[in-house]
C-alpha cells in the first residue's frame, strides 16, 4: 500500500492563532490611538519644540489605528 502526501502537517500551523499575539496587537493599537490623540491635541508651540509642523502632526494623527 502506498502513502500519499496531502500536505497536511502535524503540529501547529505556520500562522497559528495565538492569544498572546492578539493581546500584543490590541495593546499596540490602543497605544497608537492614544499617541495620535495626544499628537492631535498638542499646541503649535509644543509641535515646534519637537520639530513638527501642524500639517505633519495632522497627517500622522489622522492615520487609522492599524497603520504603523
Amino acid at each position: 500500500m502506498s502513502t500519499m502526501n496531502l500536505g497536511i502537517g502535524v503540529g501547529r500551523p505556520r500562522h497559528a492563532f495565538s492569544w498572546s499575539h492578539m493581546q500584543r496587537t490590541v495593546t499596540e493599537w490602543h497605544r497608537r490611538t492614544n499617541s495620535r490623540n495626544e499628537l492631535a491635541n498638542l499646541s503649535d508651540r509644543c509641535l515646534q519644540d519637537i520639530g513638527l509642523s501642524r500639517g505633519i502632526a495632522n497627517f500622522e494623527a489622522a492615520k487609522p489605528f492599524w497603520m504603523a
